[in-house]
């Protein structure tokens, strides 16, 4: 999806956004930056605006940097990117000056020199880590695309961040759209108070059609403007896309599977990167409760379900559909209703929330534990897929496993 932030295969309807892509960096940010004290207080200026940088210039960054305009309460001052044909086109749009255009990898540390308050955070997972980290260590608020990185050690550094935010008082907001949404919240809150009674079993899935190639292959910066299609950056479909269908079987579930089984593989995608084009597997939860779970990356001549989970249990039925309907049938029956044009909305009202809590000076950044958790249950179904083997919680939660870039040949 999208970190790649968007949903590609939601059940809605409309033209969906480009990926965003960038090449944000792993350049060192050190001890100068710890030194870095937070943005002042908005108590004294209560009309100022949220200064804001974008790290992440193409397709998801433009479209976001635009609805963060339409808020009202940002100003747009500064942009990174990898790629400078796309961070000139941002700057042109959203009328910041050359001088705080920057480029290469270590565009995003100079974007943080400049006078800001926050920064939204668009590029590749794989650097996600990283930037958070900066940022937080500059003193700047986050706003950070899904997925919050591709290995165990990334989830854990944004855990940190997180934490570090709380404590030197900066807002670190996780945009996942189903959870800001009103009716996902309401089935989810009656769900957990019991609406469908004991659990019984569920059934996740992501199922899309094949993406597009944003250049030809064979370059080390084209292997970067495809940077969905590689593991290294992305994180294989399962973590960068389908992410989206994990985090709600997650927050159905409130507590992480005890172990993962499955297969997957690249059968239909060959002539681009190295991810695999799909993945079925199974979760298997406390109390004997297992939840299935398939996805595909490919145009097969079928309808696509898109983004779905169902939760089944002894009272009723949990249904849930990114775009579509979100109900409760059963004893307890939520009639719910269509979540529409949800990935724009969700996307409206995190924005609007970060602007709330930045202004308000509300630190507690609710959305960072749960994103680390769904982000760390697709790794262990990647692994398990992967190795084809059973790979448990624990075992995932230990793993110093590094997924590497391999950015050489690429410029500073």
């Amino acid at each position: 999806m999208n970190d790649t932030d968007t949903p590609r295969c939601a059940s809605t309807s409309g033209r969906e956004p480009s990926r965003r892509e960038f090449l944000g960096t792993a350049a060192a940010t050190a001890a100068t930056l710890a030194l870095a004290v937070p943005s002042a207080s908005w108590g004294a200026e209560p009309d100022r605006k949220v200064r804001l940088g974008l790290i992440g210039c193409g397709g998801r960054g433009a479209w976001i940097a635009e609805l963060f305009r339409r808020h009202g309460g940002y100003q747009i001052v500064g942009a990174a990117d990898y790629f400078k044909d796309r961070v000139d086109a941002f700057g042109q749009t959203f009328a910041v000056p050359p001088e705080r255009r920057f480029t290469g990898l270590a565009g995003y540390a100079r974007l943080l020199e400049c006078d800001l308050d926050a920064v939204a955070v668009i590029s590749p997972p794989c650097f996600h880590p990283e930037q958070a980290a900066a940022a937080v260590a500059q003193g700047r608020h986050v706003y950070l695309a899904k997925p919050i990185a591709v290995d165990v050690p990334g989830c854990q550094r944004i855990a940190a961040g997180g934490k570090a935010a709380t404590d030197r008082k900066l807002v670190f907001l996780v945009d996942f759209q189903t959870r800001a949404q009103p009716f996902y919240q309401e089935a989810m809150k009656r769900v957990h108070e019991g609406a469908i009674g004991g659990v019984t079993f569920g059934e996740a899935r992501y199922h899309c059609e094949a993406l597009g190639v944003q250049a030809p292959p064979g370059t080390a910066e084209a292997r970067l403007r495809n940077w969905v299609f590689e593991i290294a950056l992305s994180g294989d479909i399962i973590t960068e896309q389908n992410i989206h269908s994990i985090d709600v079987m997650n927050w159905a579930m409130q507590v992480p599977p005890i172990q993962a089984a499955g297969s997957g593989g690249r059968k239909v995608r060959t002539n681009v990167g190295d991810c695999w084009d799909h993945f079925a597997l199974v979760f298997q939860y406390p109390e004997g409760v297992g939840v299935t779970f398939s996805s595909k990356q490919y145009r097969d001549g079928g309808r696509d379900v898109g983004i779905a989970v169902d939760v089944f249990g002894t009272k009723g039925r949990l249904q849930t559909v990114y775009g579509g309907r979100v109900m409760i049938a059963g004893e307890n029956s939520y009639a719910g209703g269509a979540t529409g044009n949800i990935y724009e909305e969700g996307a409206v009202k995190n924005i609007a929330e970060f602007h709330r809590c930045v202004t308000q000076g509300i630190v507690d950044n609710p959305t960072v534990a749960p994103s680390v958790q769904s982000n760390l249950i697709t790794i262990m179904g990647r692994t398990a897929a992967y190795e084809k083997r059973v790979v448990t919680w624990e075992e995932t939660l230990r793993s110093t496993a590094v997924l590497d870039p391999k950015l050489d040949g690429l410029k500073g």
